[in-house]
């Protein structure tokens, strides 16, 4: 109870740290920029170049859907000039706390740039819609793009940069778009089939011909259960797949099960590597920015499901 009273009693502090948002005249000669998740904070990074110091609150391995605002991330959010977000309940429990700094400070979701028509809505869920929106990068594209507005809009004594910069990372992206259909396009369409851990994968199956299935839902918030399991192992051995993956931010456990039930059947399928799905990789390794995590996903799943072994997946 303690603990409980402690952290409202820490948003309380966030919420009355200003009156109003700041203008552009406002703004620092550095902009303090706090993003949620990885690869937001290395989009805003790559656009914001020296004006900004920039802060993601989700490092690598930490799941968004489960997230819980810390006392320390309410007084980084405090004291931000921007905050970056993505929207469409993926940050679920922070939410109702990014709504509210919001009414002092611009509070932007990156989700906003891609208009609804794009968006994969969630069956049986009302108007909700799929938040995993940096799976499919051309999609994701509009969301950087709109990083770069949003910064333009809010600094605009150093607009030129933040156009410029955003130029040239669009077209890093649109060059990874291209590389990631001509990877895909080498597995042969019928083995073509993502399973993992939890459903984040469908922008990325619908932008490069892949049929994805998940053992959990859209939000890793919702448990599994023995029917899931046992439709998971039906459909892998029935379709005589051979490889499932691993997420770095969803507990191994959650496959091992599908693993054993498909090897009782008499299919032997493997974990084929471990994908980086709500979370990047480690600072300063490749998969710690959104170009090399793309690559790295793409060349693990590519291996996999083309049946390569071990020791050609070490290439």
């Amino acid at each position: 109870m303690a603990n409980k009273i402690m952290y409202f009693f820490a948003a309380s502090l966030v919420l009355g740290a200003g009156c109003k948002a700041p203008d552009a005249t406002d703004l620092p000669q550095q902009l303090k920029i706090v993003c949620t998740t990885g690869m937001i904070a290395d989009a805003v990074a790559n656009i914001a170049g020296a004006e900004a110091s920039v802060t993601a609150l989700m490092g690598p391995g930490v799941d968004p859907h489960l997230y819980k605002a810390s006392q320390g991330d309410l007084q980084l959010l405090s004291q931000a000039d921007l905050i970056f977000y993505n929207g469409l309940h993926l940050e679920g429990k922070m939410s109702e706390i990014l709504e509210k700094i919001g009414r002092t400070r611009p509070v932007i979701a990156v989700s906003d740039g891609i208009s609804e028509d794009r968006l994969l809505k969630l069956a049986n869920v009302g108007d909700a819609h799929d938040p995993h929106i940096w799976f499919d990068v051309a999609l994701w594209s509009k969301a950087v793009a709109h990083i770069g507005a949003s910064l333009e809009r809010q600094d605009t004594a150093h607009a030129d940069g933040y156009r410029a910069r955003t130029a040239g990372y669009l077209d890093s992206l649109l060059q990874l778009d291209d590389w990631v259909r001509g990877q895909l396009a080498s597995i042969p369409p019928e083995q073509r089939v993502l399973i993992t851990a939890h459903d984040a994968f469908s922008y990325f199956g619908r932008a490069y011909g892949v049929e994805v299935r998940g053992l959990q839902g859209i939000s890793t918030v919702s448990e599994y259960g023995l029917k899931d399991v046992s439709d998971l192992v039906e459909f892998i051995s029935g379709r005589r797949i051979n490889a499932v993956f691993v997420e770095s931010s969803v507990p191994v456990k959650s496959l091992e099960a599908v693993v054993e039930g498909c090897q009782k059947r008499g299919h032997q399928v493997r974990i084929g590597g471990m994908l980086y799905s709500d979370a990047m990789g480690a600072a300063g390794a490749p998969e710690g920015a959104y170009l090399g995590m793309v690559r790295a996903n793409v060349r693990t799943i590519v291996h996999a499901l083309k049946g390569m072994d071990h020791a050609e997946d070490s290439h």
